[in-house]
Parts: structure tokens; C-alpha cells; sequence
């Protein structure tokens, strides 16, 4: 892995389609949460939690946040890319596993945290920013890193219409974002807490193990 190619602009290639001028939506899920439902068994979206960082009429963008790739931490990455600061902070943790952020770049980086933004930074919501750069990955394990940081490989996406009929196909269920869930639960609580929003124990839901 390098720093070209796992920390790209998101406005290279698809990896989104963020900052398009599009026709306003009825429904925007921007900075929302989707859940999976008992019933999607895909290997990588099975009972994942996607935050959708982009929605528009065009498609819509987001970064899973609670499947953690196997023996990869934030320092692991920081290694590969050779990033090393005077500045480091021991009493700051960069044990934080990195998540497989969905099935598309898995070689590139993606970095969901609180404001403020770097040099490729795009705003999620006024609490969220999405940035590919390396320069937010220069501050971690700093006394400069924003406050709230979780780092991925690959993104999700869902081209013009795709995402709405999953939804209307029962394959999703949709929240508001919640910073709690997003940067702090406990990963193999995630799931459970983000039906949990919208008042759903999800865990008694055909289609979950144990339950009929």
C-alpha cells in the first residue's frame, strides 16, 4: 500500500459523486445510517451498519463502520505508509482497528472523523467529515488529530436508484446518524444499537439466529 494509492481524492475515479449539483430529493440520506436487515446475506453487508457520507439523485456513497479487517490497526497502517511524528502522543491509543469500509478500492483509504477538515476533505454533516488525504493521517496519535477518527479500506456504492429499491426490497432500514454509534459503540454492538434509534430490537427479527 502506498500513500497514492490508498489515500486518493474522492473526486478521482467513482468513488463518489460528491459535490454534483443535482435536483433537490424528497428523501436524503445523507448522514444517516443504513442497517441491514436478518434477511441480507451477503458476506460483507450481513448485518453491517453503513454511513452514508453522499446521496443524490445520482447514487449514493458510504463507508461500513462496523466490520473490522483482521489484524489491521490504525498503527499497522501508519507503518505501511511510514508515517512517523515527533509530535507523537503515547497516551493516545492507535490500537482502533481499521474497518473494511465495502467491497469497492479496498486498497484505498478512507477517514470518517469530527472537524476540523484537510486538504481533501468533504463535509458530511457539521459534525462529520470525510477526508482521503494523508495529512489527516500525519496527526494521528497527536495532540492535533481531530477528536473522533475512524479509518477504512473501500467504500460502498449504490448507482442512481439502486439503493432506493434495496430499501423498498426490505434489504434495508435507515436512521439518523448517531456520533455515539458512529465513533465510540462498541463495533459488535453497532448493529443492534442503530435499529435500537428507530425503536427495533433487531436481534428478535426473523432471520437472526436463534429466533424462529
Amino acid at each position: 500500500m502506498s500513500s497514492d494509492s490508498a489515500f486518493n481524492c474522492l473526486h478521482t475515479e467513482r468513488c463518489c459523486f460528491l459535490n454534483q449539483e443535482t435536483e433537490p430529493l424528497t428523501m436524503n440520506l445523507q448522514h444517516h445510517f443504513l442497517i441491514a436487515m436478518p434477511a441480507l446475506q451477503d458476506p460483507i453487508f450481513r448485518r453491517s451498519v453503513v454511513y452514508i457520507c453522499e446521496y443524490s439523485e445520482d447514487g449514493a456513497m458510504g463507508i461500513i463502520i462496523n466490520k473490522p479487517l483482521e489484524n489491521l490497526q490504525i498503527e499497522g497502517i501508519l507503518e505501511k505508509l511510514k508515517i512517523t511524528s515527533e509530535e507523537r502522543a503515547p497516551e493516545i491509543r492507535l490500537d482502533k482497528p481499521v474497518m473494511l469500509g465495502g467491497p469497492l478500492a479496498e486498497d484505498r483509504g478512507f477517514i470518517l472523523h469530527t472537524p476540523p477538515g484537510f486538504s481533501s476533505s468533504i463535509r458530511v454533516s457539521d459534525n462529520t467529515v470525510i477526508t482521503t488525504s494523508r495529512d489527516v493521517l500525519e496527526t494521528l496519535g497527536t495532540h492535533n488529530q481531530p477528536s473522533e477518527v475512524l479509518v477504512a479500506l473501500g467504500y460502498s456504492s449504490w448507482e442512481k436508484g439502486q439503493l432506493e429499491q434495496e430499501i423498498l426490497d426490505n434489504a434495508w432500514l435507515t436512521a439518523p446518524a448517531d456520533l455515539n454509534i458512529l465513533f465510540k459503540t462498541p463495533i459488535a454492538d453497532r448493529w443492534r444499537d442503530a435499529a435500537k434509534l428507530i425503536g427495533i430490537d433487531i436481534q428478535t427479527m426473523p432471520g437472526v439466529a436463534g429466533h424462529a
